[in-house]
């Protein structure tokens, strides 16, 4: 086995700071938690998620207006390829959502969508955030509601939830 020189080691801690922070995104976007979401961005970091464009404070306004309207939501991230470039990198992360929606006559769909989160990150006081997004959407499927979700996940009990109910808020 080779040994890591410093500057190894140090590009792989970058490497999976990034990565942190991707997940940080995606659990604050699923629990509805503003302040995890914006742990995510450097402030005025821009987001472009299609039909909206802004600033990271105007998304947290934007986001928690239409994942308020959803019944759940869930995100997982999949290829990351991330470009180190000093202080600054090109992060391409490939995710899969899945929302349970609502229509305006109360009927309940499902909707898958995949993607990618095409960022440009920045590392500032040792900490990589994001600061500037694009969402390219590839792909998306609506699909009629599929499960009795009263009844549960194989009868049991269903958990999970928004903060500060969920329990990850819970934790002791």
């Amino acid at each position: 086995m080779m040994p890591m020189g410093p500057t190894t080691l140090e590009e792989l801690l970058d490497r999976e700071a990034i990565r942190d922070c991707l997940m940080r995104y995606c659990r604050g976007i699923d629990r509805i938690d503003p302040e995890m979401i914006e742990s995510a961005y450097w402030p005025g970091a821009i987001d472009d998620h299609g039909n909206f464009r802004g600033t990271v404070a105007e998304f947290l306004t934007f986001a928690a207006d239409r994942l308020r309207e959803m019944d759940q939501t869930t995100h997982f991230i999949g290829n990351i390829l991330i470009e180190l470039q000093g202080e600054s990198a090109h992060v391409e992360t490939y995710f899969d959502a899945y929302h349970r929606m609502s229509r305006a006559d109360g009927s309940r769909y499902d909707l898958s969508t995949a993607g990618r989160y095409v960022d440009r990150f920045e590392k500032r006081g040792g900490e990589w955030r994001i600061a500037d997004r694009v969402v390219a959407w590839d792909w998306f499927r609506e699909y009629p509601e599929s499960a009795d979700w009263e009844r549960g996940v194989l009868g049991l009990k269903f958990r999970s939830s928004r903060k500060p109910e969920d329990p990850i808020y819970n934790r002791t």
